[in-house]
């Protein structure tokens, strides 16, 4: 009978184990596909002792997604991840799953899954010559006149730029040149004020020979690109050395650029054809010399960066000086109108009219 009572006791005491084991796991209420879905818990379990997480979706039916096995560390802690990347937007829910644990355990989390991928539109090429550059331009959803934060890693898992916020224009275009050392594959990501929208891959390629396919346009040339501060009193000069064919110039957005340059001849041209929404483009073609380029805005009262992007050309810099083809009109005074210039010699001829009529 006492051995019938100690049994007894035994399993009510290893019960009382059993329910004392806690687990609490916590993970994002929301999150954008593509980021990872980081889960982290605490528990009274020993250490080492090995836990499984289950990531399920709840799209129609529980379905288990994936599965991870973690072990307790020495701070009674543990963490996991789970790739977003090609799951579909919806409700999901994280699980430590035990029927051993006690009832004040946390082990669910349930999470929505957002997807916002069609908020971004990316216009730069994703592949890309290497150049020393890295160029990225496009257009946020909803962010005019605002900005998004961009970060750039690079081929060796480093940050090679950001989190930093590039400014975007009333159309929420964005552009924005990175410096990068070396070529490969290049993962930029993007975030507004509302999170994490989504990740593009941008292949810098070291062969100069590549040919490059853009993300919308037909055009299969190479992009080069410089930038200098201008206004209308001090624009910014840029030297294209250009190739032989069809060759491409134009600006970003948001300011209603003005582009003059000048031919191989020496001819001046002035393009001003589109106003802030859409980038100022020259196109002529190219025969292997050097041409002289001036950005400035239209409006006096406009100020920024100009950005010179030249596609199917060797080179394009910022001018250290003014070139020479420019000095000339580069200080000249506005000319006054005829009509103004007129107006003192036809008040001088009148007045000498009535004075002779007037002795007579």
């Amino acid at each position: 009978m006492k051995k019938i009572v100690l049994i007894i006791a035994g399993l009510f005491f290893l019960s009382g184990l059993a329910s004392a084991y806690q687990v609490t796991i916590d993970a994002p209420v929301s999150l954008s596909i593509g980021k990872p879905l980081i889960v982290t818990g605490t528990t009274t379990l020993g250490i080492g002792t090995p836990i499984d997480v289950v990531l399920y979706n709840q799209l129609t039916t529980t379905t288990e997604v994936g599965r991870k096995v973690v072990y307790v560390q020495s701070d009674k802690t543990f963490k996991t991840f789970f790739d977003t990347t090609r799951l579909k937007k919806g409700t999901y829910k994280v699980e430590v799953p035990s029927n051993q644990l006690g009832s004040s355990s946390e082990n669910v989390r349930t999470i929505l899954l957002v997807d916002r991928s069609d908020e971004i539109y990316l216009s730069s090429l994703t592949r890309q010559a290497f150049n020393g550059n890295i160029y990225i331009a496009g257009t946020i959803k909803g962010e005019v006149n605002s900005g998004v934060q961009i970060e750039i890693i690079g081929p060796q898992d480093t940050v090679v730029f950001g989190p930093s916020y590039v400014n975007t224009d009333n159309a929420g275009g964005f552009a924005t040149d990175v410096p990068i050392k070396e070529p490969g594959d290049y993962e930029v990501s993007f975030t507004d004020a509302k999170g994490f929208i989504g990740t593009r891959t941008v292949s810098v390629s070291g062969d100069s020979t590549v040919v490059f396919t853009p993300v919308v346009t037909a055009t299969t040339y190479q992009v080069f690109s410089a930038h200098a501060k201008a206004s209308r009193d001090t624009p910014a000069y840029f030297i294209v050395k250009t190739s032989s064919g069809p060759v491409v110039l134009h600006t970003s957005s948001s300011i209603d650029w003005v582009i003059e340059y000048v031919d191989d001849k020496g001819v001046l041209h002035m393009e001003n054809n589109y106003g802030e929404q859409s980038p100022e483009r020259a196109e002529f073609t190219g025969t292997g010399k050097t041409f002289y380029v001036k950005v400035y805005p239209y409006k006096y009262a406009d100020h920024s960066e100009a950005f010179m992007y030249a596609e199917n050309v060797r080179s394009v810099i910022v001018s250290p000086t003014v070139p020479a083809v420019f000095a000339a009109t580069a200080t000249q005074p506005p000319t006054e109108t005829p009509q103004s210039a007129l107006f003192p010699l036809i008040g001088m001829f009148a007045v000498g009219i009535l004075f002779l009529f007037l002795r007579k």
